[in-house]
């Protein structure tokens, strides 16, 4: 695992560093320099947004009693994605954008509730009732 790990952080890392030399090759400098600013401005305010509404859900559904099941998931996508928004790249951002945008969120939604079905089903994980 730590080995697929170090070979998917390189990739990352050299992909990241072939889309900022495209960018500069197409679009110059300074403007590639101001839209990875702007992205990663435009991202932190996204889930500054996204982070508020997804807490006061969580904190309704925790008061009337209710399981957070999908708002929680919500919560961990935006905080994936405010992560990966504050990482410097493209794609990162591109990537982090999606997952706190609501419209593309359900895109990882759906794959997250499979893997937490996958871990519940495996024992992996183990939820605790009062």
């Amino acid at each position: 695992m730590k080995n697929k790990m170090t070979i998917l952080f390189i990739l990352a890392v050299v992909v990241e560093a072939a889309a900022f030399a495209w960018l500069i090759d197409y679009f110059g400098f300074f403007k590639t320099l101001v839209l990875a600013l702007a992205t990663t401005v435009i991202g932190i305010a996204m889930v500054q947004f996204e982070g508020r509404k997804a807490m006061n859900d969580l904190k309704l559904l925790a008061e009337s009693g209710q399981p957070p099941g999908r708002k929680l998931v919500d919560g961990v996508c935006i905080m994936a994605g405010g992560a990966l928004l504050i990482a410097p790249g493209f794609i990162t951002d591109l990537i982090g954008i999606t997952l706190v945008f609501p419209l593309t969120r359900p895109l990882y939604h759906r794959a997250a509730m499979r893997w937490i079905e996958k871990r519940m089903k495996n024992g992996n994980i183990t939820f605790y009732r009062r």
